[in-house]
This record gives C-alpha cells, structure tokens and sequence, in this order.
C-alpha cells in the first residue's frame, strides 16, 4: 500500500501546502478568517484548526507526545489565537516531517490499535493505512480551506503534488 518514501513525501507536501494556505490565510481579517462559509468546520480558521487538532492526536497516538486534550467536537477552536495557530502548525509540520523520515518499513507492518473516542471504541487497523489516513484527511480538509479562501479573495499556491 504505502512506504516510508511515500510519507516522507507526504509530509513535505502537507507542509509546502499548509505554508500555502497560511500565506493566503493571513491576507484576510480575523474576521474574515472566523466567519462562517458553509464549511464542516464552520471558518477557515475552524477548519485550520480541526486539522492541527487531529495531526496533534495522531501524532500522539502513533509517535508520543502531548494529546490535544480536547474533544473532536472543539476541535475548530483547539487554538484561538492566530498566531499562535500558525506557530503550532508550523511545528506540527516540522515534526510529523521528522517522524516520516524515520520512518523504516518494519514501522509500517502489521496493526495499529487506539481508543477512538469518536466511536467510543477500541479499534485495530493496519499501520499503513493509519498513516495513509493521516495524510489523506489533511489533503481533504485543506481542500475544504482551499474552497473558502478563493472566493474570500484570497490566493493560494498550486496544489498539484507533481509541482512541489
């Protein structure tokens, strides 16, 4: 299914387009950044949120580290300040880059399990589909901030993996 180059490149990916939508993201108002477009998660800085949230609960589960400490439910309001949600992605980005590239494909055989607190349930999944999930569900909500900051008037870079 997937190998450690494949997260490598992934992570550098989620990094190039998370630098992307942050650019574009600080070309708005606060106000323009917390207002609600329609989307899942309310605001593009809801939605930015949401993914920081959940990068920082997997990164727990699958590498250590500090748990969110908040519910899936708060997730868009994991970080109020701008700053320092830009700050903590930035981070985030340098770390989940860090952990792909020590990556071995030993690390990526055999299951993975958790307590997911959405399904108030233990599950048991293969490891190379927990990462390939990580890295999807950040490409389909950055897509979702991506459809709310062009017509705010704001313009990220090209998302096509083959020009990064």
């Amino acid at each position: 299914m997937i190998s450690p180059a494949f997260a490598q490149k992934m992570a550098r990916y989620n990094a190039w387009q998370n630098e992307s939508l942050y650019a574009a993201a600080d070309t708005l108002s606060d106000e323009a950044r917390r207002a609600d477009r329609g989307a899942f998660f309310k605001s593009i800085h809801g939605t930015l949120n949401h993914l920081l949230w959940a990068d920082t609960m997997w990164m727990c589960r699958v590498a250590g580290g500090p748990n969110p400490n908040v519910p899936l439910g708060e997730s868009a309001s994991f970080r109020t300040d701008w700053a320092a949600l830009k700050e903590e992605r930035a981070a985030m980005d340098s770390r989940l880059i860090a952990w792909a590239d020590a990556l071995d494909a030993a690390a990526l055989d055999g299951d993975f399990s958790w307590y997911s607190g959405a399904l108030q349930a233990q599950i048991a999944k293969p490891r190379k589909l927990i990462v390939a999930h990580i890295f999807n569900h950040q490409t389909h909500h950055r897509g979702q901030v991506h459809a709310m900051l062009t017509p705010a008037g704001a313009r990220p870079q090209d998302t096509d993996l083959i020009f990064m």
